[in-house]
């Protein structure tokens, strides 16, 4: 049956859903092979759980904002189709999980009604542009990133440059240089700066690249101080190409954009980015500044009289509200435990928006909710509402209010349950602790894996999932790291591995820890400062009690939230698995490149239409190579080796190289003349492509093409 799509959703959204229907309905039918529907979907924002036929739906939400009917739209359709819960994540997204594949068009189709898309949320792609979610009421910051932000994720959205990279590139925009936006650990990191040129104040980025977290952290690297707003997009983009052509994917766990700039030194990795920049279709790329984070006008509104709490709404404005730049005006923060709300709680949450704040509603970093200019006298009512919604807990931002991914829940590759442990550990805090409720200088984060989803190698106290082998048994463990966050100089570091214990003796740990911090800290003294003081070994020595495997008892062997016995089971990630094709299927995937490249031309998007030929003619000579068992670990690689074993043998003829050939996207201006010469090249290369793919066919005798298996498919 086919999805239904309103006439409100644009053309390119419903061809993108079309396309996502009928690529399932191929899958179902054996048309298309597994592991290239996953590749498919996975840019579609369709994630496998680790429950077996449910997927997980990942919202694309640029820099977590949504309006009021937004978040009533995604509660409806959670309702509908998934567990009638929304996830908010630590990329500012919305998650659904428990959803039916075939579903997932209708619900990307009704989303869509609203202006909201899952396209690239997931997958190779440039995912979601995250930014500081005080963005445009920040007191301290220079101006509002927000429409820079909402500028990359419009001129990536789509973009043939990010439709066949070997790795996922993120993007982060801080509001100010307090790094809210944890752009240190970002491939692209941007903090707005303001500079006097000629007289006249001049708005700018310092600009990092090369952050991750995962099992390798790295802290991004400084390469402009201060890069003209105009200038951000298109240096991007450059530095996007070159991870593109030059990064690595054979190896799958190095082929991010950090390892890329390792690799090659980050003076030559510039000197590259430098030498695509040239002929770009834009050196400069003016951002329209105009209608973002507008004072909302007041209206006549009857302001409710209400009773409450003293002691506690008091304590909830100390906490969890502060003054926006705009006189009169105050952002709310709202602690969302586990980031999950209920599709009634958010259609509720709506409502509360419409009556008493600006329609710019934000998902926050550390997966909680904040509402915008709100006036003073209407935080009694605002804080009476989110009583009865449950979501006027004090502490946002601080050491109780504690970061987690969803892990073992859901998750494939989660080694330990995240989600109990934060629940115990917030009920430690509310019990035992309750004097640090104001406490923001120690943040805590968990993730079930070493992956980071839950960032915790950013946290001052972090634990990620792992296991202890005791004999014949299996604990579920937690690593403990320590030390990492924000520095009082504003620049960010990561926690250290300290020791591993049972998952469920992560409680006691934080106990030893916030105790001995309480004894040892010099007054005033910064928890990181703390750390670095005493030293590793000191706190090693301190919760090594508790890895002492002579003393484990039965508990110890259950995870949280489970009463069986613990038995560590990791699926293979949906972003990592080994690749199976035939290349035959390689070659067409290089004809649907050229078919986007001739409606980029008949668009006049000349840009778009020369990197879907460039596309073309790389993905063409994979095919050719993969047939003789070259490896295709880097795209640059491709074109030396394709001349080498093609060219240079008289088996395909260019007049200079293929390389040189193919390369020409490096010295040409995106005009027309040169796109529509580009795409003839890119035509007649395709064509011998496919008379000598017919030709070893035939020569072989083989009855069916030949199948890849293997890691170096993805180049």
């Amino acid at each position: 049956m086919s999805v239904q799509i309103s006439n409100s959703v644009s053309e390119k959204a419903s061809r993108d859903i079309f396309e996502l229907q009928e690529k399932i309905e191929g899958f179902h039918n054996g048309k298309v092979q597994e592991d290239k529907f996953k590749h498919f979907r996975l840019t579609r924002g369709v994630y496998g759980q680790r429950q077996t036929g449910v997927q997980m739906i990942r919202i694309k939400l640029p820099y977590g904002k949504v309006t009021a009917a937004q978040l009533e739209k995604m509660a409806d359709v959670s309702e509908r189709y998934s567990n009638g819960k929304l996830h908010i994540t630590t990329r500012q997204n919305i998650q659904l999980h428990y959803v039916k594949l075939n579903d997932s068009p209708a619900v990307w189709a009704e989303l869509e009604e609203e202006n909201i898309t899952l396209r690239e949320a997931c997958g190779n792609t440039v995912r979601n542009i995250t930014a500081s979610p005080n963005a445009g009421i920040d007191p301290r910051e220079p101006f509002d990133v927000t429409p820079y932000a909402h500028a990359f994720f419009t001129y990536f959205l789509r973009n043939p440059l990010g439709q066949d990279m070997g790795r996922k590139i993120k993007i982060a925009f801080s509001s100010s240089v307090e790094d809210t936006a944890f752009t240190y650990f970002h491939d692209f990191g941007f903090v707005p700066k303001v500079k006097l040129i000629g007289g006249k104040e001049v708005r700018g980025f310092k600009v990092v690249v090369g952050g991750g977290l995962g099992a390798q952290a790295f802290v991004a690297k400084t390469v402009f101080e201060f890069l003209e707003e105009d200038r951000i997009i298109p240096f991007t983009e450059a530095a996007i190409r070159v991870f593109d052509r030059y990064g690595e994917r054979e190896k799958r766990l190095k082929a991010r954009l950090k390892y890329l700039i390792q690799n090659l030194g980050l003076e030559e990795f510039l000197k590259l980015v430098k030498v695509e920049e040239k002929n770009l279709g834009a050196k400069f790329y003016k951002v329209d500044t105009a209608d973002f984070n507008q004072v909302p006008a007041l209206q006549d509104k009857v302001v409710p009289t209400v009773s409450v709490d003293e002691e506690k709404f008091n304590e909830w404005v100390r906490t969890n509200v502060f003054e926006q730049k705009q006189e009169g005006f105050y952002g709310i923060q709202i602690r969302v435990p586990l980031g999950n709300i209920t599709s009634g709680t958010a259609r509720k949450l709506a409502d509360l928006v419409r009556k008493y704040v600006a329609d710019d509603i934000r998902f926050t970093i550390d997966q909680g909710i904040l509402l915008k200019f709100a006036s003073q006298e209407v935080l009694k009512p605002i804080f009476y509402e989110l009583q009865k919604l449950h979501l006027a807990l004090p502490g946002f931002g601080t050491i109780h209010d504690i970061t987690s991914c969803p892990g073992s829940d859901t998750c494939n590759l989660a080694v330990t349950n995240s989600t109990g442990l934060t629940l115990a550990l917030e009920q430690v805090l509310k019990d035992e602790y309750k004097d640090l409720i104001g406490e923001t200088g120690i943040r805590i984060k968990i993730s079930g894996c070493m992956n980071s989803c839950g960032q915790h190698m950013a946290a001052n106290i972090g634990f990620h999932g792992s296991s202890i082998k005791n004999g014949a048994l299996v604990a579920p463990a937690m690593q403990v790291v320590l030390g990492g966050g924000f520095e009082l100089d504003h620049n960010g570091s990561f926690a250290d591995k300290v020791i591993k214990l049972p998952s469920k003796r992560a409680t006691d740990a934080l106990r030893y820890l916030l105790n001995d911090f309480e004894e040892q800290a010099i007054e005033g003294e910064y928890f990181n400062d703390y750390y670095r003081r005493l030293g590793k070994d000191h706190f090693y020595q301190l919760l090594k009690p508790l890895a002492d495997k002579e003393q484990f008892t039965a508990e110890d062997y259950l995870d949280w939230g489970n009463s069986k016995q613990f038995k560590p089971v990791i699926g293979v990630g949906e972003c990592a698995g080994v690749s199976l094709d035939v290349i035959g299927t390689i070659i067409g995937e290089a004809e649907e490149r050229i078919i986007l490249a001739a409606e980029g031309l008949q668009e006049q998007a000349y840009a778009d239409a020369i990197y879907n030929c460039y596309n073309a003619f790389v993905i063409g000579a994979k095919a050719l190579l993969l047939s003789i068992d070259v490896k295709c670990n880097t795209r640059i690689v491709i074109l030396s080796d394709f001349d080498k074993h093609f060219t240079s043998n008289g088996k395909v003829f260019f007049l200079t190289s293929f390389e040189s050939t193919v390369l020409q996207i490096n010295k040409n201006q995106p005009s027309r003349k040169f796109a529509e010469s580009y795409f003839e090249q890119a035509q007649d290369f395709l064509r011998r492509v496919n008379v000598l793919r017919e030709n070893q066919l035939k020569a072989s005798d083989q009855k069916v093409e030949k199948q890849v298996v293997d890691s170096y498919y993805k180049a």
